[in-house]
């Protein structure tokens, strides 16, 4: 199959730029190929030459229905870059602004029109050779459908204009947007979008801001300019989570011919032809999936797969569950990069039939061009890893029920007992990055290396809310099993407490030496680093955390668990306390015989 799957991408490169792009966008549709030709479609790159200046200038000037020099004062003799769709000229308009002027290849309507009616012609030899699993003709379909909205360049203006309004700031002038008079969108300071001259724009010719930039692959010229790659990295990553977990409208295509940073330090995006756009039913759902997948919850994956609409109605689900429980292996494997994810997920997207919406596939491939961006910066960075904070403020901060029962499955397993490991690392991130943010404050240049753009850090409000919804479900009927396993851990954490610590006191033993890697004992390391971090997050707010805290006392049913807590830990130390001091004496005993040998 792998000496199909070359063959197949060599003949879509000798088809021309249609089927490059065609393949480009198979590549990231697992759901249609097996994963050996979507890995070698993902090597697919735009190489094709420009077509000759002559006609671009003669393109330029019946789109705008004047003479090139009476547009411009002057224009670039060669193109500046070239792609499949147009190539892009500099050019300094008659009042002194530099403008990048994009020009479409000629005919490319008509080429398209073509090339995809031909594909309608040939598709069916092309499933067959590829062994797709789908419909390959529908979802051709819908590509050209993105391919065309890619070649109308007054639509791409649109889009870059609307990019701006929600996401873009020059970062040397901080302004807060809004898309209509009701709802008011933050920026992010340091994301730039060039302006567009509608007035020079047409279907085939757009005429934007030039932008200085350079190039996320010179690493000279980055060292040059003194940036920050750790903030730029930060600046990309927030940029697009947003656009995909918080807002629904995302560029598709950040790889780093698209990205640039600028002297100042900001990141400059390009190229808005082709965007994205999913409803807040596919964000809450992707959200889901990361949590899903970082507890390694397959049965979870498996059901959120099927409530997306990417399993056909009546499959087992078990099956699916089974599939993907064996894709995660021994957890040794378990990838947190995107695209060991995605080759984790490929068989088993394949094998069952997996149906991806047009938008979604755009979000597979948006994810894995932001990582392989990021890595040109970072060679180590991991986009599911990187993502978490902005994943868990998000939870934190939405009081939306659906929200609210994802932080639920991410604290507590489906039988009720409570992630541990989860709720440590949670409030240690709270009080971690909320205390580096304070830190920060008090220093103008820890402003511009630690968090600058201050999205992993948390509100306080959002954190107090979140805990006390997560209480009341605690303290509710539906709440009556993790109640029970809550009490469970009290008492084995008191029981550790007991047989370790109070022990260690008395026999002088070095508890953090000697322990014994046990689960009780983990789990009550656990507790005492979270209650430590807790401690600290409720210093940094204390009358927010006053104020839950006196609202939870005064709540009848709040007041019956602690009840049940105190009487369980009475009732179960009366046991278990006169055994430990017996140990306790008999090591004292012993330790002192040791000392004071008899001499006869």
């Amino acid at each position: 199959m792998k000496k199909r799957s070359i063959k197949f991408r060599e003949t879509l490169i000798s088809l021309g730029p249609f089927y490059v792009k065609l393949g480009q966008a198979l590549s990231t549709r697992p759901d249609i190929l097996p994963t050996v030709y979507c890995n070698e479609l993902a090597k697919l790159q735009d190489q094709i030459p420009p077509f000759p200046n002559n006609v671009a200038i003669k393109s330029i000037e019946s789109q705008l229905g004047m003479p090139i020099s009476k547009i411009f004062a002057d224009i670039s003799k060669e193109p500046i870059a070239a792609a499949s769709l147009g190539q892009v000229y500099k050019a300094h308009l008659h009042s002194g602004e530099l403008v990048a002027v994009k020009v479409q290849r000629p005919g490319m309507s008509h080429s398209l029109t073509v090339d995809a009616l031909l594909f309608n012609m040939i598709g069916g030899q092309l499933k067959r050779f590829a062994k797709a699993r789908k419909d390959l003709l529908v979802a051709v379909n819908e590509m050209v459908r993105h391919m065309f909205h890619e070649i109308d360049y007054i639509l791409e203006g649109q889009n870059a204009e609307r990019f701006a309004a929600l996401y873009g700031c020059d970062s040397s002038n901080e302004k807060t947007y809004s898309k209509d008079s009701t709802t008011a969108h933050k920026q992010v300071i340091g994301v730039k979008v060039p302006k567009i001259y509608w007035n020079l724009t047409r279907k085939a010719v757009l005429t934007m801001e030039w932008v200085d930039g350079i190039k996320l692959t010179d690493d000279s010229r980055l060292k040059a300019a003194s940036l920050n790659r750790k903030q730029l990295i930060d600046e990309g990553l927030y940029c697009s989570l947003r656009q995909l977990l918080e807002v629904g409208f995302f560029h598709a295509d950040p790889h780093p011919g698209n990205l640039v940073a600028t002297k100042d330090g900001s990141l400059a995006y390009f190229d808005f032809g082709m965007m994205g756009d999913i409803p807040r039913h596919y964000r809450v759902g992707l959200i889901r999936v990361l949590v899903h997948f970082v507890n390694r919850d397959s049965l979870g994956l498996a059901n959120d797969f099927l409530s997306l609409g990417f399993l056909p109605e009546g499959i087992d689900i078990q099956s699916v569950s089974d599939a993907l429980q064996t894709s995660f292996g021994d957890g040794t494997r378990l990838s947190q990069d995107f695209q060991g994810i995605m080759n984790q997920l490929y068989d088993v997207m394949y094998e069952f039939n997996f149906s991806l919406p047009p938008d979604y596939a755009l979000v597979i491939r948006a994810l894995g061009s932001l990582e392989g961006t990021a890595k040109v910066l970072d060679p180590e960075f991991k986009v599911v890893e990187s993502a978490y904070p902005f994943v868990i403020g998000r939870l934190l901060a939405d009081p939306s029920p659906d929200m609210r029962k994802i932080l639920g499955q991410l604290l507590i397993r489906n039988d009720g007992s409570i992630r541990w490991n989860r709720l440590e690392k949670l409030i240690a991130a709270i009080s971690g990055q909320t205390d580096s943010e304070t830190d920060g404050a008090s220093s103008k240049s820890q402003e511009t290396t630690t968090d600058p753009l201050g999205w992993k850090s948390f509100d306080m409000h959002a954190v107090v809310s979140a805990t006390e919804d997560l209480f009341q479900f605690i303290l509710s009927k539906k709440g009556s099993r993790v109640r029970v396993f809550l009490l469970r851990d009290i008492l084995e954490a008191a029981d550790t407490f007991l047989e370790q610590e109070v022990v260690s006191c008395f026999s002088d033993e070095d508890f953090e030496a000697t322990r014994p890697e046990v689960e009780g004992e983990a789990m009550l390391l656990r507790m005492v680093n979270g209650l430590r971090c807790f401690r600290h997050a409720v210093g940094l707010a204390p009358d927010v955390w006053t104020a839950m805290g006196l609202r939870m006392a005064l709540k009848p049913e709040f007041q019956r668990f602690a009840f049940d807590i105190l009487s369980s830990l009475l009732a179960h130390s009366s046991h278990k306390l006169p055994d430990t001091l017996w140990v306790c004496i008999s090591k004292i005993m012993h330790n002192f015989s040791d000392n004071h040998p008899r001499n006869f």
